[in-house]
């Protein structure tokens, strides 16, 4: 048998980060209408990631169809961009820099199992993303990715590790194809 999953516990020293009654609140309430399609706007959803604890910079468009695990976890700098069905699963923290863009469908995953243990044990790891960063559409980061300032992760790749600031990656594993035109 490799993997027994009735063995595996929550590790002892992880917690959500948020009261029940915060995390039930942002599961029944915010995080549908954060992914509403049918309500039109970006600023407002803004505010509703800040009510439940993100801190989100100005000029920011989050657009329909965003899924965001814990937003108490979740820092966005200013004029970022979050397209449509973004999901960021941050069972650990989530850091954008400045003008980020995260394209449709952008997976970003700061939690996985340890596929070694029987337990399925849970690792996570941080993300990072630097500012004039563009995480293209369908791009996966897995946990503890860091893409380096103005690095370009290229449609459909799969980050697990560092990303060099102003460098172009593609494929899955991800690997260096080019570097980035001054910006």
């Amino acid at each position: 048998m490799i993997q027994q999953l009735d063995r595996y516990r929550t590790p002892p020293d992880w917690h959500p980060g948020a009261s029940t009654l915060v995390q039930t609140a942002w599961f029944c309430l915010g995080s549908p209408l954060l992914a509403a399609r049918w309500l039109p706007g970006f600023g407002w959803r803004a505010r509703l990631l800040r009510l439940f604890g993100a801190r989100i910079g100005s000029g920011c468009r989050i657009k329909p169809g965003l899924r965001v695990k814990f937003p108490w976890r979740l820092v966005v700098g200013h004029a970022c961009w979050l397209a449509e069905d973004c999901w960021i699963d941050n069972l650990a923290p989530v850091t954008l820099a400045d003008r980020v863009c995260l394209s449709q469908a952008a997976y970003l995953c700061t939690g996985n199992h340890d596929f070694r243990s029987p337990g399925f044990d849970l690792r996570l790891g941080p993300i990072t993303i630097g500012s004039d960063a563009w995480i293209a559409a369908r791009a996966v980061l897995g946990p503890g990715s860091q893409i380096g300032a103005g690095a370009v992760v290229a449609l459909g790749a799969v980050v697990s590790g560092s990303v060099p600031p102003g460098a172009i990656v593609r494929g899955n594993p991800a690997v260096v194809v080019g570097q980035r035109c001054s910006i």
